[in-house]
């Protein structure tokens, strides 16, 4: 065979830059990813979404849901045909592999801190070509953050705070919250539990330790069923805890905090910081 001379061989061609840039058929498996993509505007993107997703409350008309949190409908998310699918954390590790082997490219995220879930918005906004504005949303998202941790460092007392993840067992705050907490004026009972990533790890097996630390301010976000405030306050020895005694029990929606992304950073944290305030004004 001739050798062929460098003039003969004709470049390979470069495909033209596409009309938008990053993943076009996202699936999303949990909500704060959906959130977010309304935020920047490309909802269009998005093609399937969890089945628990609430905000914005217009997702759950227009997008198929395809997911709950622990499973999903494998064979109905490969036929949206997707090109990219966004997790949260090694929970949903078994979906992931599931979509990996069928060729899809999952990203899964795993933030758990505030700093972390800033970075996983970024990173989201960077993906679909919209970092520029993403950084400003973001920016205002700390702004906020620094106007109410300003507004905080003031108050004359701050609270000593419960967060109840769940009742039975109980189960405390995980980090981006127990900071949330800290950001909004108040002070998480159980700090050393808030760096444990897994809920199993932050169980306190014995209630009569929270009665010990004797929270001020108990706020609930059971996972997806309603906080009950008159179970807590009947709880065994639970009288004399100043937060009964002063009926300081609280309900923060799942949706509104244990989603990490704007909703905690934004509404989460406003309302975390309006009771703690309230409090102040009476107790500080």
């Amino acid at each position: 065979m001739p050798a062929m001379s460098p003039s003969s061989v004709k470049p390979a061609r470069v495909p033209p830059a596409p009309a938008a840039w990053g993943p076009q058929r996202i699936v999303c498996l949990t909500e704060e990813t959906t959130e977010w993509l309304y935020l920047l505007g490309e909802e269009a993107r998005i093609v399937g979404i969890s089945g628990y997703t609430v905000r914005p409350r217009r997702a759950r008309e227009e997008k198929p849901k395809v997911s709950a949190f622990l499973s999903a409908k494998i064979d109905k998310i490969l036929a949206l045909e997707p090109d990219c699918v966004f997790g949260f954390s090694d929970l949903q590790a078994d979906i992931a592999s599931a979509l990996i082997r069928h060729g899809v490219q999952v990203t899964v995220f795993n933030q758990r801190s505030v700093d972390e879930i800033f970075s996983m918005l970024y990173q989201v906004a960077a993906m679909v070509g919209q970092a520029d504005k993403g950084i400003a949303l973001l920016g205002g998202m700390r702004s906020g953050l620094q106007a109410i941790e300003a507004e905080a460092a003031r108050l004359p007392r701050r609270p000593r705070v419960f967060f109840e993840e769940w009742d039975e067992p109980h189960i405390s705050g995980i980090r981006w919250v127990s900071e949330l907490v800290g950001i909004a004026g108040g002070d998480d009972c159980f700090p050393e539990l808030a760096r444990e990533s897994l809920g199993k790890n932050r169980i306190i097996a014995d209630g009569a330790e929270i009665v010990r630390r004797n929270p001020d301010i108990i706020f609930g976000s059971w996972c997806g069923k309603k906080f009950r405030p008159e179970k807590v306050a009947a709880r065994a020895g639970w009288q004399d805890v100043n937060a009964v005694k002063h009926g300081q029990l609280f309900e923060i929606k799942s949706a509104d905090i244990l989603q990490p992304g704007p909703a905690a950073l934004t509404d989460g944290v406003a309302q975390l910081h309006r009771i703690v305030m309230d409090w102040s004004a009476r107790h500080g």
